[in-house]
């Protein structure tokens, strides 16, 4: 008959599911913008794990932001929407979130129950990163070779799972403002810093957890094959095991960690008895169920079985009654089962063979007896497979009821595999645990930058100390030679500060930190030719945004404003930020300033608030 020939499915950059072709450390976002005016609803969802989230930003800046942090590998334009997600009163988000939805629906061709919650954030709960402070810092990225070595993600990442790489990164990428939930990281970190033993026997559990959400994923679509099948069970048999040394930790996260794991035995259970150790990749041609898993499939091969063993005796039957001794059984898609004799033994045929195909040196017959068994061994066969297939598929969905709660294990495994890693990196570096206050002063000792430390081998890092953010010191004016680390101190009080915000412990002797709302960095400047930008025009256009959008508990770092343009022009633009970002009732915000400019180190005498510093080198 005709074979139905449609579209399955549509793939593109953000709607890829399929292991090989992604970064198993890094979500895959497809985002959708949706503008009406000024403000913008954006949706994010990355189908590999189901994570979907919305919000709504009341400008283009912030929403370049979201877009920032996310990284989508594919962005829509939104139009019109039909489904309400429950987002009343957020209409940009609605039709945001619906409209990425209904895409997805359409690309995928199939039910997407593994997307289970829409989470709805607003600009209030992560501290603010720009496009320019995430490359800058190098959080996540380089600047130059665009590599993962090198950044500040590199340094916190000794994760064991690929769910734990991915949490992360967003964690990083979405750095916290509440105390309350910051020192819940923090002591759950604590914890697992001193005891030793404990983390050691987690990470070993750690190692073996599969990539829960991308297999669950694969299945509720239906692309997941035998093998994929396996990892997961082998991934959730490691689940006992971090329940049994969770349970060994007292912090009130961990605690409740430890209770969303289910250990999903049962799961793990009806995978191994169902599918055999080692599964072809193909799950539509057999092979692939385990003996004593069903007993009409073992019916089945038993009569397969009991087939190969009677072809085996009418072969030695024939050669018995018929004196060819070269006569013999065999096999072809085309012709079935048939009894090959050589020419030079022709003659000796009985006459109950019927000939079927004649070669060069030999002719081949059929007898009735073969074509009766062939009808029986082939009809067991094709059943056979095909019951296998139907096996496998009430065993997918089976599994693939069972994702909500192979999604909650999955979340807490990733949240007790980050912890686990900000411990063991704070264990290994010396990190100290930092005080986290609703204040607004940054105060350091001993401070260190976390990568510059890393990738030193044969020196050590010269520490510095942080005082900022008091009312007589508000704005530091930091001069001294090129290459003597100004731009490495300013950014290492950005990292500490970023890295306090997620929960981590920071690289210094003692450290209190009053939260950062943003992180503001103006570093070095390019022309931007291509948009008929010199390189002034560019610096100038990133210091009026950060003018623009910056606050009293923001953090600015700016490193030598001004280089673009004429000597006292450069200068008197310098002064005019200082004075704004120095003055309580223009800004007063905590702000770091490298300059070249030595006339701007009178300020110290003149503008209340501000403090000079100078890198000495040894």
């Amino acid at each position: 008959g005709l074979v139905e020939r449609e579209v399955t499915r549509i793939v593109t950059p953000g709607t890829v599911t399929e292991s090989c072709m992604l970064e198993e450390s890094k979500n895959n976002y497809i985002a959708c913008i949706y503008g009406e005016k000024q403000s913008c609803g954006l949706a994010f969802c990355d189908l590999s794990t189901g994570a979907f989230y919305v919000t709504s930003c009341p400008d283009a800046p912030s929403a370049a932001c979201e877009l920032g942090r996310f990284a989508p590998s594919e962005v829509i334009r939104g139009g019109g929407a039909s489904h309400d997600p429950g987002l009343t009163g957020l209409p940009e988000a609605v039709l945001a979130a619906g409209t990425l939805l209904r895409t997805l629906l359409t690309l995928q061709k199939n039910d997407l129950t593994h997307i289970r919650q829409l989470q709805y954030y607003t600009s209030g709960k992560f501290m603010e990163l720009d496009m320019d402070a995430r490359r800058n810092l190098e959080l996540t990225e380089t600047l130059r070779s665009k590599e993962k070595k090198g950044t500040l993600l590199w340094v916190l990442d000794k994760t064991h799972t690929a769910m734990g790489g991915r949490l992360l990164r967003s964690w990083i990428e979405k750095p916290l403002l509440d105390g309350g939930e910051i020192y819940r990281r923090q002591s759950a970190v604590e914890e697992l810093v001193s005891a030793t033993a404990v983390r050691g026997e987690l990470e070993e559990a750690l190692r073996d957890v599969s990539d829960l959400e991308r297999v669950m994923t694969r299945i509720v679509t239906g692309t997941v094959n035998c093998r994929d099948l396996l990892g997961l069970a082998k991934g959730l048999r490691a689940l006992p095991q971090v329940k049994r040394q969770l349970q060994e930790l007292e912090p009130p996260l961990l605690v409740s960690l430890n209770g969303e794991i289910d250990p999903l035995e049962d799961c793990a259970e009806r995978i191994e008895a169902t599918i055999v150790d080692e599964p072809p990749l193909t799950v539509r041609e057999g092979g692939i169920i385990r003996e004593g898993a069903d007993p009409q499939a073992d019916h089945l091969r038993s009569i397969m079985k009991g087939g190969s063993e009677t072809i085996a005796a009418i072969e030695a039957a024939e050669r018995e009654k018929t004196g060819i001794r070269t006569l013999k059984v065999g096999y072809n898609r085309v012709f079935g089962y048939y009894i090959e004799v050589s020419k030079s033994f022709v003659n000796q045929v009985p006459e109950g063979y019927i000939r079927k195909q004649t070669l060069t040196n030999c002719e081949r017959y059929i007898t009735q007896e073969l074509k009766d068994l062939e009808d029986q061994v082939l009809g067991a066969k094709e059943r056979l497979t095909a019951l296998e297939y139907q096996i496998f598929t009430q065993l997918r969905e089976f599994l693939a009821a069972q994702a909500a709660r192979v999604q909650c294990s999955a979340a807490a495994v990733a949240q007790a595999d980050v912890l686990c890693s900000l411990a063991s990196v704070a264990a290994q570096r010396g990190y100290c645990r930092p005080e986290i206050t609703l204040d607004r002063e940054i105060s350091i000792t001993d401070g260190r930058h976390p990568v510059v430390e890393m990738m030193l081998k044969d020196s050590l890092f010269v520490p510095n100390d942080t005082h900022i953010g008091a009312k007589d010191n508000q704005v530091s004016i930091i001069t001294g030679p090129n290459m003597a680390g100004k731009s490495t101190y300013m950014r290492q009080v950005a990292l500490i500060v970023l890295m306090a915000q997620i929960g981590s412990f920071v690289p210094a002797r003692s450290a209190r930190i009053g939260i950062v709302d943003r992180v503001f960095t103006r570093i070095g400047a390019s022309d931007d030719l291509a948009s008929g930008q010199s390189t002034f025009m560019v610096e100038m256009a990133e210091v009026a945004s950060i003018l623009k959008y910056a606050t009293a508990k923001s953090l600015l770092i700016l490193d030598e404003i001004g280089r673009g343009t004429s000597t006292y022009d450069g200068m008197a633009i310098a002064r005019a930020v200082l004075e704004y970002a120095a003055n309580p009732r223009q800004l007063g915000a905590k702000t770091l300033f490298a300059t070249h400019y030595h006339e701007l180190t009178e300020l110290e005498n003149t503008l209340p608030g501000t403090v000079n510093y100078n890198i000495a080198v040894k």
